[in-house]
């Protein structure tokens, strides 16, 4: 009898199936990551320009805002981090109390000595000395909701797609917060709100006619909204800047007509960072806020700004990929529902910086100064990544994953 010997140097193949998934790090979708890291120190450099010689808002402290912003994005991101790195099962069990959290912070704006007016909008609390903005993290929460909400129904059904009977329980979900925050009124976060709520509706698979009910109920809403009186009149005379800035050039259609200047300053090349004659001079307001793409388009120029936009386009083609490759419902809703978010929210600022748009004073995600929306944000992000590092550990354990709803492969 021969006995055989292993050789030196080989190692017994582990039979199929039972592979370890490969290092977390090495299962991150570092497109991703390092898209949210750019716009990140990009913002970073254009809220600080946009502050650098505004005393009043930095009591001559020209580096406050910088430091502000930097650890506003450090604490998102490592919100971004305990959602990428939460196991699955307790994200989804977790929805339910993110969204009704949501729910409570929107509610509390209208308790008399919590919440607060900023700019015409009754939309924020005053908590230790700082501002929130309720209906920034209400979207994440929105986004959960109507996620479980549609795998729960689907899954306990046994059925492959969405019904109409499944939409309407996720379309309450929306409905709440959105009538909350139409109460504030904020109609910029309510018109990313909705474009959300239609984007999911419309990813899903559930039936196309329910998307031509949220058109023909959106138009119904904005003309009772009108009709009635229920927008101030400042929000009315933005849409009507909107169509002629010439109109009110002292009043409403001052931020547009500024932020146009700004931009045309820029020309191909920019002013030169911290050297634009607008900004610089505190032309433009809340510029470090709503209007921070205009720093972009007068001091980087149409370069700079194109580069702007171009890391964002790379944020949301990551995003419908992982949205298209994830393996369950839940994770294709919630992946597309931060796309959409993300896609209408940065077109609306962008387009409000070009006049293309309604001023509605809504925040560039990443990039403008703000704690409350950076946390949101960022935690957005985080969810990106969950989906993402459970669609790529199932692949690496030797799981082939298909998704029934990926029709093309990017």
């Amino acid at each position: 009898m021969v006995a055989t010997l292993p050789v030196r140097g080989t190692r017994r193949q582990a039979p199929l199936g039972s592979r370890r998934p490969p290092a977390l790090w090495r299962r991150l979708d570092w497109l991703l990551v390092a898209s949210v890291l750019a716009l990140l120190a990009v913002g970073m450099l254009l809220v600080w320009s946009a502050t650098l010689h505004r005393d009043d808002l930095t009591g001559g402290d020209t580096a406050a805002y910088l430091r502000k912003q930097g650890v506003n994005a450090a604490i998102g991101l490592v919100l971004a981090a305990v959602v990428a790195a939460t196991d699955y099962r307790w994200l989804r069990l977790w929805a339910p109390v993110v969204y009704l959290a949501s729910i409570l912070g929107l509610a509390l704006v209208f308790v008399p000595g919590v919440g607060a007016t900023i700019n015409g909008s009754h939309s924020w609390l005053l908590v230790g000395g700082l501002s929130l903005q309720p209906a920034e993290l209400a979207k994440f929460g929105v986004v959960l909701g109507m996620a479980l909400v549609l795998a729960e129904r689907t899954e306990a059904h046994l059925r492959q797609g969405v019904n109409s009977v499944d939409v309407v329980p996720a379309l309450l979900i929306a409905a709440v917060p959105a009538v909350l925050i139409l109460a504030q009124p904020d109609l910029g976060t309510l018109m990313v709100l909705t474009a959300t709520v239609f984007g999911v509706v419309g990813l899903s698979g559930a039936p196309k006619r329910w998307l031509l009910m949220l058109l023909a109920s959106g138009a119904v809403l904005i003309y009772g909204a009108v009709r009635t009186g229920l927008l101030e009149s400042y929000q009315l005379l933005r849409f009507e800047a909107f169509t002629d800035p010439s109109l009110d050039p002292r009043g409403a259609g001052y931020n547009t007509i500024q932020a146009r200047i700004a931009i045309g300053n820029g020309g191909v090349t920019g002013q030169g960072l911290f050297d634009g004659t607008q900004t610089q001079s505190g032309f433009v307001p809340e510029q470090h806020t709503d209007f921070v793409f205009t720093v972009a388009g007068e001091e980087l120029g149409l370069v700079g700004a194109t580069v702007l936009v171009g890391l964002f386009a790379l944020l949301l083609w990551r995003a419908l990929r992982i949205a298209l490759r994830a393996e369950d419902l839940f994770g294709r809703v919630a992946a597309a529902g931060v796309a959409c978010w993300f896609g209408f929210q940065i077109f609306q600022n962008i387009g409000m910086c070009l006049g293309i748009m309604p001023v509605t004073g809504v925040p560039l995600p990443l990039v403008s100064y703000g704690g409350t929306s950076m946390f949101a944000s960022l935690t957005a992000v985080g969810l990106l990544l969950n989906v993402h590092l459970r669609t790529q550990g199932r692949a690496g354990s030797g799981v082939v994953v298909r998704s029934r709803f990926a029709r093309s492969r990017f």
